[in-house]
């Protein structure tokens, strides 16, 4: 599981079981980078309905945000968030093995769209060095067709990534899947 001390979906009472319920109808199990919030039930539901919503979100689309979780977490060295969505991308999205490997090497060869890359691309930026990031890179994005919000949610979503890498890898949470 992992080496702080978390709650099971077998072992959960109250609001953890709860949420617990909610993520299993959605996804069909508790992932144990999710299960790894259980450890304050806040934060299990913030990051819950966190989740609900960029997967609703509606402008970033499954393949983008998948993307920026990959990308985040290969620059985090974080190898069950990036193979978890390599595997989404491959499952739900209908990738290639080879177009997955393509991002990995060069997101611009990605099967996005190139307003999705030039997104993705901010994104990148910002959460590898988040000085560098100029008025002119956004402007770029909102010439793209993206508003000011949209980028913020991507960048946010990239931000957040660099944190779950740090927890899913600070906390050894183990692999199921």
């Amino acid at each position: 599981m992992s080496i702080l001390q978390t709650v099971t979906p077998e072992t959960a009472t109250g609001e953890v079981a709860e949420i617990y319920a909610q993520i299993q109808n959605a996804w069909g199990h508790v992932p144990t980078a999710i299960q790894v919030f259980s450890a304050n039930p806040f934060l299990l539901k913030h990051q819950w309905e966190y989740y609900g919503s960029i997967m609703q979100h509606p402008s970033l689309s499954m393949p983008l945000t998948a993307c920026i979780r990959m990308l985040v977490s290969q620059a985090g060295h974080c190898d069950y968030c990036i193979d978890m969505n390599a595997g989404m991308l491959i499952n739900a999205a209908g990738w290639t093995p080879e177009q997955v490997a393509a991002t990995r090497a060069d997101f611009n060869d990605s099967p996005l769209s190139g307003a999705e890359k030039i997104l993705l691309g901010l994104v990148l930026k910002m959460t590898r060095d988040s000085s560098g990031a100029t008025s002119a890179d956004l402007q770029a994005a909102r010439d793209a067709g993206w508003s000011d919000g949209d980028i913020l949610d991507a960048v946010n979503h990239g931000a957040r990534m660099v944190a779950g890498d740090i927890v899913i890898n600070g906390f050894k949470v183990e692999r199921d899947f």
